[in-house]
């Protein structure tokens, strides 16, 4: 098994930044592909960003070129960076890790962008 602890969330205003973390309780050299994903209320969950193993990357259209997802296999931490937040980024953001044929999710972490 796998726990995966998101933090980082918070109340930003629209143009700021924020950066997610999920740390893993087990080492990311067990863990292949890591995504964060993200719910917004009474939507339901959408795919953010997406990290392989080997470091290849790929998001979202609608957050192509202002989030950056990372991996820290030392420190067993997946990252997310957000810039240029929007009032549409706001939802509770979850880390998701693939290992041995399982998706392992966070309990999630809250982002809101508001004036």
């Amino acid at each position: 098994q796998v726990q995966l602890v998101e933090s980082g969330g918070g109340w930003v205003q629209p143009g700021g930044s924020l950066r997610l973390a999920c740390a893993a309780s087990r080492s990311f050299f067990s863990i292949g592909l890591m995504d964060w994903y993200r719910q917004a209320p009474g939507l339901g969950r959408e795919f953010v960003a997406r990290i392989t193993s080997s470091g290849s990357t790929n998001y979202a259209d609608s957050v192509k070129g202002r989030f950056t997802i990372s991996r820290d296999n030392a420190k067993n931490t997946l990252y997310l960076e957000m810039n240029s937040l929007k009032p549409e980024d706001s939802a509770v953001y979850y880390c998701m890790a693939f290992s041995n044929g399982y998706n392992y999710w966070g309990q999630g972490t809250q982002v809101t962008v508001s004036s």
